[in-house]
């Protein structure tokens, strides 16, 4: 494990980048110039890069919104969202079924992308855990902490309901609050301890990483992720048999907390550097 400072000390050693997005290239709201600045170098020097993001978003919503953050589309070969790796899973699953299954949706009602994402799935969208037949996992309920799912989570339990997790991750940056927010990820490691069945697709499950790199046949020895999360970004990368850079400055910001995670977990990245930059 060695700690770099810039993209630059490493640039010869890479073609293909996988970069995640959020405690990467931005923070929810705006993207980090440093970050802006490093994609453009790595596309000045003819780099692939790929942005592989566990975001309960479709794809197609997270590419639509690079402009926003302040990137450029074209500056990317593929996005691959974990909410769209599940959105795909449940079509191809449910949609030749002649009696809608009843699905309990978790998901924030102040943000319009979790009702966009029932668009064009075979399920009836019920209002009650006891009416379910399996539950959909998009992001957290507004106002209510982990604790508050568990008498939910305890009706999922005796009903042996199916959960799939549109987001893997257990927190992420916030640019509204100074301190992580938890994410779907972790009502979904409830559940899971509670003995439920969990079904991800994204980070650290390599099928994302599949998915995003199937038409570019990457030499992997070529190959670096990117990301701020040990636990998904690195464990990912492990997982995937590709190198790796840990961004210190996003979920894991204190340095002996990120070394006791390494020891502690045997996931560990190849660098470690401050935040993504050139």
């Amino acid at each position: 494990m060695k700690f770099i400072t810039s993209i630059k000390e490493i640039i010869n050693l890479y073609d293909n980048y996988i970069i995640d997005q959020w405690g990467v290239m931005h923070d929810g709201s705006l993207g980090y110039e440093h970050a802006i600045d490093a994609i453009n170098f790595l596309n000045k020097n003819n780099k692939s890069l790929f942005i592989i993001s566990n975001s309960s978003k479709r794809s197609k919503s997270s590419y639509e919104n690079l402009p926003n953050l302040g990137f450029d589309q074209k500056s990317f070969l593929k996005l691959v969202t974990s909410g769209e790796m599940i959105w795909q899973l449940l079509n191809k699953k449910f949609s030749k079924y002649s009696q809608k299954k009843n699905c309990y949706h978790i998901y924030d009602e102040t943000k319009e992308d979790g009702i966009d994402f029932r668009k064009g799935l075979n399920f009836n969208f019920v209002d009650k855990i006891n009416e379910a037949d399996l539950i959909l996992a998009c992001t957290p309920f507004i106002k209510l902490q982990p604790i508050d799912y568990v008498p939910l989570l305890e009706i999922a339990i005796d009903k042996n309901l199916e959960m799939y997790c549109a987001n893997p991750d257990h927190e992420t940056v916030s640019s509204k609050i100074n301190e992580n927010t938890f994410c779907m990820g972790a009502i979904a490691e409830i559940y899971k301890k509670m003995g439920g069945n969990v079904i991800i697709k994204g980070k650290p499950d390599i099928s994302i990483y599949t998915e995003a790199t199937k038409l570019a046949h990457l030499d992997k020895k070529r190959t670096l992720a990117i990301g701020d999360s040990l636990f998904h970004d690195i464990k990912g990368a492990n997982n995937f048999k590709i190198d790796s850079i840990l961004v210190q400055s996003g979920i894991h910001k204190d340095p002996i907390l990120i070394n006791n995670l390494i020891k502690n977990h045997k996931i560990e990245p190849d660098y470690i550097i401050d935040n993504f930059n050139i």
